[in-house]
């Protein structure tokens, strides 16, 4: 019963020195852990230390390459205006009067290297560009967007979430991809109706 109590005292400890004391996630985990390792009991002070350094260095060692290659992805992105070009790309398809659907499908495609807050700040100016263009609500852009960058960030690999839970829960990443495809596009059409 102790160790249930322990553990939603660390989620409400996560949650609001992340959410009202503005801490870095990491950081919030990283002090949860060490105190749900020694309130609970069943590790000395070392062990504590030595199991979060284990599980760290074991979640680095499996998608550290994953979120640095997806980091240089985005640079490449914004630096060369490859988002624009998926942009441009995407109002062919839909036409311009389907801005939304054209801005869910750059979030989807660009979300996939790239984290989908880096993606949103890179693509923000474009739909705000687009919405002037064809009289458009920048709010309705703005969701449409973010509805692509999230169901891809949310279910698809090498975005990191998936990727970890893949590896935690054993899973063989192609299949994840496979799965998460359509999946993703089905959530993808699913909003934009």
């Amino acid at each position: 019963m102790w160790l249930i109590l322990l553990l939603i005292i660390s989620i409400v400890f996560i949650i609001l020195t992340t959410s009202r004391l503005k801490w870095h996630p990491f950081f919030s985990l990283l002090v949860a852990a060490i105190g749900f390792g020694l309130l609970s009991g069943t590790m000395k002070p070392v062990e504590v230390i030595t199991s979060i350094n284990t599980g760290f260095g074991n979640t680095i060692g499996y998608i550290g390459i994953v979120i640095l290659a997806g980091s240089i992805i985005g640079k490449f992105l914004e630096k060369t205006g490859g988002a624009f070009r998926i942009a441009q790309s995407a109002l062919k398809v839909t036409g311009k009067k389907n801005v939304p659907l054209a801005m869910s499908i750059v979030g989807y495609i660009v979300s996939i290297p790239v984290f989908c807050d880096s993606a949103f700040i890179i693509l923000v100016p474009l739909a705000k560009a687009l919405s002037r263009q064809v009289r458009v609500s920048i709010i309705i852009c703005a969701i449409a967007l973010s509805l692509g960058l999230y169901v891809t960030h949310s279910i698809i690999p090498p975005t990191p979430g998936p990727v970890a839970a893949a590896g935690l829960l054993n899973a063989d990443l192609g299949w994840v991809i496979i799965l998460g495809l359509p999946v993703s596009i089905a959530g993808l059409l699913a909003g934009w109706i």
